[in-house]
């Protein structure tokens, strides 16, 4: 998947693509930017149009590339890439995000939203343009990338030129955005795969994204350009620390996924570098005493993470799993994507109606735990004789599971932490989110081809790691219901 997540909140918060920055981060960067012809009813339509149909898109790529994976490898080879490929977005898309709040901090929206939608066309036209596997997954990293650079602007456009009282229309449409592709992404994806080639699935969307981008880009003459202001030396040396460390742990994402693979030697150089990096940069960007389960906010974070590693992870392996070893085509394999999509949907509506705070706190754990056991039931697919529908009732049942407490997680950490510092805990929410998901692909893909010679026995063992991610994230939800004092999202001490 592109984003790692599916934005279907139903919490009032948004809380999806690992790039998505939520309604907190639309407050930034906002002074100075808006004309008075900004809140005209007119180019408020046209903002939402523009800005639902680059989400909406970007979405149905997602789950489109899920869906036709399975036939890219067996036309391209490189089955050792395969993660890789998947992966390679997530990374690019941490660093991204990273670089495009600071860009947008210091010029305005305006440079991050152009390069976004350009670098994210480029990338996709490369990859469907790509004559082996290894193109293929440059093409996606550039993708991801671009897809980083433009989503933080379009949030920062609706806080500078939508009036606050639209604001909510804005946000619940965004997350709107990605159910549709969600019920008819794969369908399309899988019969354009079957029906003519799987290129097009990548060579399709570039054109109708810079269709929405020439419907956006003209509304940026109301978004005057941002006066450099004087920074604190202070602020300066934190942004600069921060960006740095997304930087860092990108790569060090990339370097394990691509040690995955396989490659002697080299790859165990580029995994012990990974580690080490990631033993460095990881404490800059979560909140202290994530990694030690420190009750609360630390925990909830944590926990959205391992929620994000499981359900990626997962996901991007059961598609093949049907179709090398039950014989499914691509568009039949994609159902299990579809009836995801739903369960997330219909779980998050369900906690949504729940208010009672105990309730609430049940859910923290609850969700991870039918996560587990859908996801333990869909890798039960891969034995001997196990019919295949076992997978599509797994991740109907895992899909519910992340639904339930993905959102709820949001809420948490936003009540559990001071206004002045719901910013930089949602950021750590959406790095947590990226970086789950590119180091759970990388350590679901090192097991799955440390095995995949033996056949159905390569998914099992990639599948069970996502179960045991999302063991992990049973462990942080419970740690998670007791809201310990505010704690700021990131420090330089121990995390």
């Amino acid at each position: 998947m592109i984003w790692g997540v599916r934005a279907q909140d139903s919490s009032g918060v948004a809380a999806g693509p690992a790039t998505e920055p939520g309604p907190a981060a639309a407050r930034r960067a906002t002074d100075d930017l808006a004309t008075d012809g900004a809140r005209s009813p007119h180019v408020v339509r046209l903002l939402m149009v523009a800005s639902v149909a680059l989400i909406t898109l970007a979405a149905f790529e997602a789950l489109a590339v899920a869906t036709v994976m399975p036939v890219v490898v067996d036309d391209l080879g490189g089955l050792h890439l395969y993660a890789v490929a998947a992966g390679a977005p997530l990374a690019a898309q941490l660093v991204a995000t990273a670089a495009s709040g600071a860009w947008v901090d210091a010029r305005g929206p305006r440079g991050s939203l152009v390069v976004g939608v350009l670098a994210f066309c480029v990338g996709l036209v490369v990859a469907g343009l790509a004559p082996a596997m290894g193109i293929l997954a440059i093409g996606r990293a550039v993708q991801g990338f671009g897809a980083g650079l433009l989503m933080v602007p379009l949030y920062v456009l609706v806080g500078a030129m939508v009036p606050a009282d639209r604001q909510p229309r804005f946000f619940a449409a965004f997350a709107a955005a990605w159910v549709v592709p969600g019920l008819v992404g794969p369908a399309i994806a899988g019969t354009v795969a079957d029906a003519v080639s799987w290129r097009w699935v990548f060579l399709a969307v570039p054109v109708l994204t810079l269709a929405a981008g020439a419907v956006l880009v003209p509304l940026l003459r109301h978004v005057p350009r941002k006066r450099r202001a004087a920074q604190d030396p202070a602020a300066r040396r934190a942004t600069r620390k921060i960006l740095l460390a997304a930087t860092g742990a990108g790569l060090a994402a990339a370097a394990l996924q691509v040690a995955g693979s396989g490659g002697g030697a080299s790859g165990l150089v580029l995994a012990v570098a990974g580690v080490a990096v990631l033993a460095v940069t990881v404490r800059l960007l979560l909140p202290v005493g994530a990694l030690r389960l420190r009750r609360g906010v630390p925990s909830a974070v944590t926990c959205r993470g391992l929620l994000n590693a499981a359900f990626v992870s997962a996901e991007t392996f059961l598609p093949l799993l049907l179709v090398r070893e039950h014989g499914w085509t691509v568009r039949e394999a994609g159902l299990v994507l579809t009836v995801s999509s739903l369960t997330w949907a219909g779980g998050s509506a369900v906690q949504g109606r729940v208010h009672d705070p105990r309730r609430r706190a049940l859910l923290l754990w609850l969700g991870p735990l039918i996560l587990v056991t859908g996801t333990l039931v869909a890798a039960a697919a891969s034995l001997p004789g196990a019919p295949a529908w076992w997978v599509v009732v797994g991740w109907t049942i895992a899909g519910a599971g992340i639904g339930l407490v993905f959102p709820a997680l949001s809420v948490v950490v936003l009540q559990s932490t001071a206004p002045a510092q719901h910013g930089a805990v949602s950021s750590s929410l959406q790095i947590s989110d990226a970086l789950g998901a590119a180091l759970g692909l990388a350590a679901a893909g090192a097991l799955f081809l440390a095995f995949v010679a033996h056949g159905a026995l390569g998914f099992l063992a990639g599948l069970l790691v996502s179960a045991a991610l999302a063991v992990g994230a049973l462990a942080a939800g419970a740690r998670a219901t007791a809201v310990s004092a505010p704690a700021p999202a990131s420090a330089s001490a121990e995390a």
